[in-house]
């Protein structure tokens, strides 16, 4: 670990240093200097650098030992990650500790700080706004907030039950106990989505703990799985092979570029023309209630993850135990089954709404503003809503600050925008009604593309 082993010294020892590898200039402990060519060149699996504020990390061996997945940090390899590491870590100088060892020098001072030709002005524009957003305190969670929206979801969770205690099991009364479990579980989700990005407590571990709360013993699945994956998400949001996001196992064909490629190899795994008819039946109705569902519990065990598959195994536990001398054994299968039925609908639509629409290509290493612009997209806000998508509909600036605690995003949405308008970059907000149809026509445009690839070129 560290640099000490990847220095090597040339037998003509340059002006203040030593050559480092590939010729940078510098001495032993952390004093060479590089260029982004030679940065770049240390961008594969077994051999990975990067750079935070102009300082070069060789991070090979700590890949293994990142809290947030080999992935995520592997995304950012060959360049600099300095906003991405500001974005992920709300406490970035506890964390710079942990890189003292991984420290091999830094960029040469005729170098610039950013790689691949990005716009330094807009890079820099974007770390004032960030210095401003902590400054003014919005990276601060109100505990309030959260304590109540906790609240929200238990009341439903107990009211669901209450129903059937009270009032007995007939029909209209089961569908109402399953609406009212859909809306304790989708709320939850973005609950535990707050705590998934430490955007509500101080401590990271306090965060953990809750996350594990809430998505195992409230919604049955894993905080490690869901961490792992999202993460990356954020890293390098619709970028094909890193966002797990936008890899549909070939059941969907996606964007302007990814269709035409399957069209030239004559690839038709589906009939991508008629993607976004079969959406309908494979997407919102399956997506949680059977992929998510294999996937939690193939990771668990994979991973032997005994931690998260207690807390998942709780969640069953306490609801058989509360549904079971209404419904029966096979009849609680069948309510949480319609329960996920109807979550799946729910989160597919909120979520899909903000990204499938937008840019999708493989890596073209932008910088972090314009990458998770091209992106994302809002949803209009309203009191509805902010409810209904956990405050998801300013995705924009969610991405942008992930460790920020919901309640704030209007208040830096403005900031946001100015900077954007300053710089050219596109900044879109649509209707509920437009997000939502958009998923549709965007589906239908790269089956298109498909279909005229497959046929023609």
């Amino acid at each position: 670990m560290g640099g000490g082993g990847q220095q090597t010294e040339s037998s003509e020892p340059a002006k203040g240093g030593v050559v480092g590898p590939g010729g940078g200039r510098g001495g032993r402990g952390g004093s060479a200097v590089y260029t982004w060519e030679e940065v770049q060149r240390h961008s594969h699996r077994g051999d990975q650098w990067l750079v935070i504020d102009r300082k070069v990390y060789n991070i090979t061996q700590w890949v293994k030992r990142h809290p947030g997945g080999i992935r995520v940090i592997s995304h950012f390899a060959g360049e600099d990650a300095t906003d991405a590491f500001s974005a992920f870590h709300p406490d970035p100088n506890f964390v710079r500790k942990f890189l003292k060892p991984l420290l091999i020098g830094e960029l040469a001072p005729t170098e610039p700080s950013q790689d691949q030709g990005k716009n330094a002005a807009l890079v820099q524009d974007f770390q004032a706004l960030r210095d401003h957003v902590e400054s003014e305190g919005l990276l601060r969670a109100r505990l309030l907030f959260f304590s109540l929206y906790l609240g929200h979801i238990l009341l439903l969770e107990a009211l669901a039950l209450g129903l059937l205690w009270v009032w007995g099991t007939s029909w209209s009364l089961t569908l109402l106990c399953s609406l009212m479990l859909a809306t304790s579980q989708s709320q939850a989700g973005w609950l535990q989505h707050d705590f998934g990005h430490l955007s509500v407590f101080k401590k990271s571990s306090w965060n953990h703990v809750l996350q594990k709360f809430v998505i195992g013993h409230l919604k049955g699945a894993s905080a490690n799985w869901w961490n792992h994956r999202h993460f990356q998400h954020h890293a390098k949001p619709n970028v094909f092979s890193k966002d797990p996001d936008v890899n549909s196992l070939h059941v969907f064909v996606l964007g302007d570029k990814q269709p035409v490629e399957y069209g030239i190899k004559k690839l038709k795994y589906m009939p991508y023309h008629h993607q976004h008819q079969y959406f309908f039946l494979i997407g919102p109705p399956l997506l949680i209630p059977v992929y998510f569902h294999i996937q939690i519990l193939r990771t668990m065990f994979l991973r032997q993850d005994w931690v998260d598959l207690a807390w998942s195994m709780s969640f069953y536990l306490r609801f058989f135990c509360c549904y079971y001398p209404f419904f029966g054994f096979f009849g609680s299968v069948a309510l949480i089954s319609f329960v996920r039925f109807l979550e799946s609908h729910w989160f597919v639509w909120v979520t899909q709404m903000n990204h499938l629409p937008m840019e999708m290509d493989h890596e073209r290493h932008q910088d972090w503003l314009t990458m998770q612009l091209s992106a994302t997209c809002n949803i209009e806000q309203s009191t509805f809503n902010d409810w209904f998508s956990g405050h998801l509909n300013f995705q924009i600036e969610h991405h942008l600050f992930p460790t920020m605690p919901r309640h704030n995003y209007h208040l830096v949405a403005p900031l946001v925008r100015a900077l954007c308008e300053k710089h050219g970059v596109p900044y879109q907000v649509k209707t509920m009604q437009q997000g939502l149809t958009d998923v549709v026509r965007s589906l239908k445009k790269s089956g298109d593309l498909w279909l005229d690839a497959y046929l023609h070129k």
